[in-house]
């Protein structure tokens, strides 16, 4: 059993105890979540979302990615910037699939 939920703008293919890295969510480690958004379950597709239908996942990591360095240069200025970015994210692990 599959089911392709949404978290955060992006659409997400899942299984029972797959592991899924999406944008922060504001929850400790630990802590059941359930997510309602779900555009379809096996065969079954939602018109945009299907009824009833929902994934519990648990939260099992908050942490951020590796860093990303960002050069900002303007040759006829003599400016030159640099910055850099690590971005935040979640680790969910898929308990269930409810339809």
């Amino acid at each position: 059993m599959f089911a392709i939920i949404e978290i955060g703008g992006k659409q997400y293919k899942v299984a029972i105890k797959d592991e899924i890295y999406v944008e922060k969510i504001d929850k400790k480690v630990g802590e059941i979540i359930k997510i309602d958004k779900v555009l379809m379950v096996d065969d079954k597709i939602g018109t945009p979302y299907l009824p009833n239908a929902f994934v519990e996942c648990e939260i099992a990591k908050q942490g951020k990615q590796k860093k990303l360095t960002i050069i900002h240069h303007i040759s006829q200025k003599h400016h030159t910037r640099k910055y850099g970015h690590r971005q935040p994210y979640t680790k969910l692990i898929v308990k269930s699939i409810k339809f």
